[in-house]
């Protein structure tokens, strides 16, 4: 599997916004953890710039396997409202197109972009060469004292309005907003030039 392109100088990410660059806040719901075995069964994200949100993408994906009971716990993905998605291939590009070349951001983003690229493999199709922003290392780095640093937390303490936690379109909403309220909170240290 390709290595992917993450972002690490935190203190550029101003000026990439500033740039005009379109970001695309994401996250995918799998029926388990494994890349390998598992399969991705829902894309969200949101495209967005310094004027603000640009775009929406979000869809169900059949994964041509039945989703577990322990899946559909956390998720709420049932194994009905997927039986007419579409399958990964045809999700996968549609996606591609949405993306384009833009700056993923993603909480966690190497489970997110694995997932993603695991799925491109079997469809015989490009894996994504996107630079990509990881939100929990973005966090950790701006609040190293908080401890804890997942999504939700990170949502509750910033008083972000949660709708429908482990659904990809409102956890990439989420993932913006945790994104763009880190970079204002670490204004005085980024690298505008």
């Amino acid at each position: 599997m390709p290595q992917n392109k993450l972002i690490e100088d935190f203190r550029k990410l101003q000026s990439l916004l500033d740039s005009g660059e379109n970001f695309i806040a994401f996250d995918t719901e799998t029926t388990g953890l494994s890349s390998s075995k598992d399969r991705v069964i829902e894309i969200g994200a949101v495209k967005f710039n310094k004027d603000g949100i640009k775009d929406k993408f979000e869809t169900l994906i059949n994964p041509q396997k039945p989703i577990s009971a322990e899946c559909t716990q956390i998720n709420h993905i049932t194994n009905e409202m997927i039986k007419d998605a579409p399958l990964a291939k045809d999700a996968l590009v549609l996606f591609v197109d949405f993306i384009k070349d833009g700056i993923l951001v993603a909480h966690n983003a190497n489970f997110d972009l694995n997932f993603i690229n695991a799925e491109l493999e079997r469809a015989k199709l490009p894996a994504l060469k996107n630079k990509a922003i990881d939100t929990l290392n973005f966090v950790r780095w701006a609040y190293p004292l908080l401890g804890k640093y997942n999504l939700q937390l990170m949502a509750k303490l910033m008083d972000i309005e949660v709708t429908e936690a482990h659904r990809a379109y409102d956890d990439a909403r989420v993932c913006m907003e945790v994104f763009n309220k880190t970079l204002s909170d670490t204004k005085s240290i980024q690298i505008t030039k």
